[in-house]
């Protein structure tokens, strides 16, 4: 049962979400649980939900200051529930979900209930579930061999492959001479390798596997870029696949890609054309892959004409190359106005050449987009800071990082962002607070140590 976007839920469902998210910024947390609560009651596989419920509980239980008394004693005091859970797994396993949801909201770092929920995720064949919580908790929970290797066996089982390759690298990190580590490190990290070439991506091969020949040819495309044979021979046969089925859009996608591989730009767009024209337009990814082949033809002239000494050349055609991407950026919003993904591309576009108030605009709007919103946030923060309102900025960044619980690379941005707003608002005891937060995970994340070091020598 695959997740969900917002977009795609029930209109009481986006609503009552909008509501937990305004509580949250609010500070009202327990009122932000029940609205997410009742999302998750409404449409359990909005994953971008439960991971925003699973943040404000984290936040609530480390208020509440709990630790591992308050484990033991939600061991005891939840057994019902967790019975009730283990009853309902094999049978009536959405059921299940939302008897562990009832337990997490008390407990949400309970090994034994984030394990349970894992069980009632793929009873329910929603093993994303399982996987963001337990990857949640680990950050809370380091160095537990248990959580680890159910998780890294969920990561391997749904073929994400980097993930599980870097949990498996945690579990060597702590039994070193395990052989069944060793081993599911090197599968998944070989795996990966093929993955990350480019191969598998997008799924738009996998999603036609379905004999051996078709095994042989992806083996063929792994080699491609070493053999113009093997390519031309994947090319023909993406030609053969989209005669026999002319409106399959993964053989379209496919057949472009390897076009683009062979350096043949104008026949990929060409091929995406057709494709849109025939089914009479209005797909936004093909729309999005056009535009990067478009953009990957001029990349190439522009490498040409630098070759060739022509730097005039070259300069005249990457200005062209940003204008055009912007304005395909400003066509796509225009055509498909509800998708937020595109409307916080364009808004980035528009940062990087200071468009400040129309980036403003766009990221207003795709922080509607659960999937977004963090970096939505942290982008309005960058434009009112560009325009020196400060306060304003600042408000973005917090709302933003009471939604992130673990210290990622970016809540380390987002705290170093407070940290240099505060420093242009004159508080610099406050700055260093921000800066202090990052030091004390990442001494070497840009210049924290030195500003740390500075307010030390009282120089800050």
């Amino acid at each position: 049962m695959a997740a969900i976007t917002m977009e795609e839920a029930p209109r009481r469902a986006r609503e009552m979400f909008d509501k937990g998210l305004a509580a949250m910024e609010r500070g009202n947390v327990g009122y932000a649980i029940d609205m997410w609560t009742s999302v998750l009651a409404l449409e359990p596989r909005l994953l971008q939900v439960r991971k925003f419920l699973r943040a404000a509980e984290i936040k609530q239980f480390s208020e509440s200051k709990g630790g591992a008394v308050q484990h033991m004693m939600s061991n005891v005091t939840g057994l019902p529930l967790v019975l009730k859970a283990k009853g309902q797994i094999k049978k009536e396993p959405i059921e299940a979900l939302q008897t562990v949801e009832k337990l997490l909201r008390k407990d949400p770092l309970n090994l034994q209930f984030v394990m349970l929920l894992g069980d009632a995720a793929e009873a329910a064949d929603m093993p994303e579930i399982a996987i963001q919580t337990m990857s949640i908790a680990k950050e809370y929970i380091p160095g537990n061999i248990r959580l680890l290797e159910r998780l890294g066996e969920l990561l391997l089982a749904t073929n994400q492959t980097h993930e599980a390759h870097l949990v498996y690298e945690e579990l060597l990190r702590l039994k070193p001479e395990d052989p069944a580590y060793i081993k599911k490190y090197k599968d998944a990290t070989a795996i990966d390798t093929m993955n990350r070439g480019g191969w598998t991506e997008a799924g738009s091969f996998r999603d036609v596997i379905k004999d051996t020949k078709e095994a042989e040819l992806l083996e063929q495309q792994a080699k491609a870029v070493k053999s113009g044979k093997d390519i031309e021979s994947l090319i023909e046969d993406a030609r053969q696949k989209l005669q026999r089925e002319p409106n399959n859009i993964n053989y379209v996608r496919a057949l472009a890609d390897l076009l683009v591989r062979d350096g043949r730009f104008d026949e990929a767009i060409t091929t995406l054309e057709e494709s849109n024209k025939a089914a009479g337009g209005g797909d936004p990814q093909v729309d999005l892959l056009l535009s990067s082949i478009r953009a990957q033809k001029a990349e190439k002239e522009i490498a040409a004409l630098r070759a060739a000494g022509d730097e005039a050349g070259a300069e005249a055609r990457e200005k062209e190359l940003k204008a055009t991407r912007l304005s395909d950026a400003r066509d796509r919003v225009a055509r498909y106005p509800n998708d937020l993904q595109f409307k916080f591309d364009l808004g980035q576009m528009l940062f990087e050449t200071g468009q400040y108030n129309d980036a403003i605009g766009q990221f207003q709007a795709s922080q509607r987009n659960p999937q977004r919103r963090i970096m939505s946030l942290y982008y309005l923060a960058r434009c009112f800071k560009a325009k020196e309102q400060y306060d304003i900025a600042r408000e973005q960044l917090q709302a933003a990082v009471s939604e992130l619980p673990g210290m990622d690379t970016l809540k380390k941005d987002i705290l170093y962002e407070l940290g240099t707003l505060s420093e242009a608002m004159n508080k610099p005891q406050e700055a260093v607070e921000f800066f202090k937060q990052i030091y004390a995970v990442d001494i070497s994340f840009k210049d924290v140590a030195d500003k740390i070091e500075q307010s030390y020598r009282g120089t800050a």
